[in-house]
């Protein structure tokens, strides 16, 4: 009885010992496979992982012309990542890439290059901010539906706007006194227009409008009999309407093919590399999703349809 007492006792061991070497053959084929998981994940996160991941909050300011697009994104980009929180606020291309050379914001938003914006004692703060082209915006001039004109030559526009040409029946149009709609002299817009529509800069004329942000411009536009003014093709609908330049449509495809000559890179400049947090927004805004989906159904264009580029220096080249 004793001996077979001891062989159960023996025989129940080898069967732990078995069983623990299993074991430990387990958790080594179990690391193994996760640390495959870990590397596939690592790879490939999914939208949950980083939503669940990402935690902080972005301040970005300055063009209006670009703003409802970046809200538009903002919003979507917080719904996928509950610990981000992102505000967006206007001011004009100069006011943005002020406030992100002074650290004042993470993301100063531009129509404009930096270094065109910020000259002179401004150059070495515009040398450290980074340069994200989100998007190309188009600018057209608009007027007042009641107007009489459907387009304008650049000669035209240059007359209007330095105060040559006073009544729309001197281009013709109705018999109705200009209203001129324009931007200050920070806005990303007006300079894109002044460079790119007028080739010059002008001073702003006794009686004209200066408004600050591309909403209200539409909306006085639309309001104000005569009045004439300048919008991204993001903000173009039935209240006001647009004109061709020279004969060329202000249309997606003039655009693209470089046959409409008023356009602008949309900068996102942050003040060196980016913070994880803002660089997970800026790398969202460069997907196709946002890309094909956002900026196409907002009225802009994605860069990478573009079929010409253009330098500061304003150069086009085809690519």
């Amino acid at each position: 009885m004793q001996f077979r007492k001891s062989w159960i006792v023996t025989l129940a061991l080898t069967s732990m010992v078995a069983l623990a070497a299993c074991g430990n053959n387990g958790g080594n084929n179990a690391t193994t496979n996760n640390g495959g998981n870990n590397a596939a994940a690592t790879n490939a996160p999914t939208e949950t992982n980083s939503g669940a991941d990402l935690s902080g909050s972005i301040l970005a300011s300055g063009s209006t012309a670009l703003q409802p697009l970046v809200e538009q994104v903002a919003e979507k980009f917080m719904e996928s990542n509950a610990g981000v929180d992102i505000q967006v606020q206007g001011g004009g291309s100069g006011t943005g890439l002020t406030q992100v050379a002074e650290k004042q914001v993470d993301i100063g938003n531009s129509d404009v290059f930096a270094e065109e914006k910020l000259k002179d004692a401004d150059a070495e703060k515009a040398a450290a901010l980074v340069d994200h082209q989100v998007a190309v915006v188009a600018i057209a001039a608009v007027t007042h539906p009641d107007a009489g004109v459907d387009g304008l030559t650049k000669q035209q526009l240059v007359d209007i706007f330095t105060g040559k040409v006073t009544n729309w029946k001197e281009v013709g149009g109705a018999d109705q006194k200009i209203q001129i709609i324009n931007r200050p002299g920070s806005s990303g817009t007006r300079a894109t227009f002044e460079n790119f529509a007028l080739g010059t800069k002008t001073e702003d004329l006794q009686g004209s409008i200066q408004e600050d942000s591309s909403g209200t411009v539409k909306k006085m536009i639309g309001e104000t009999p005569g009045a004439i003014g300048y919008l991204g093709l993001s903000y173009l609908d039935e209240t006001v309407k647009s004109l061709s330049y020279d004969g060329v449509e202000p249309t997606v495809d003039n655009v693209t093919s470089g046959k409409y000559p008023v356009w602008a890179y949309e900068h996102m400049y942050t003040n060196g590399e980016p913070n994880e947090v803002v660089k997970a927004f800026l790398d969202y805004f460069l997907t196709d999703e946002v890309q094909s989906g956002d900026v196409v159904e907002l009225g802009y264009i994605p860069a990478s349809k573009m079929q010409v580029s253009r330098d500061v220096a304003g150069t086009v080249t085809t690519k």
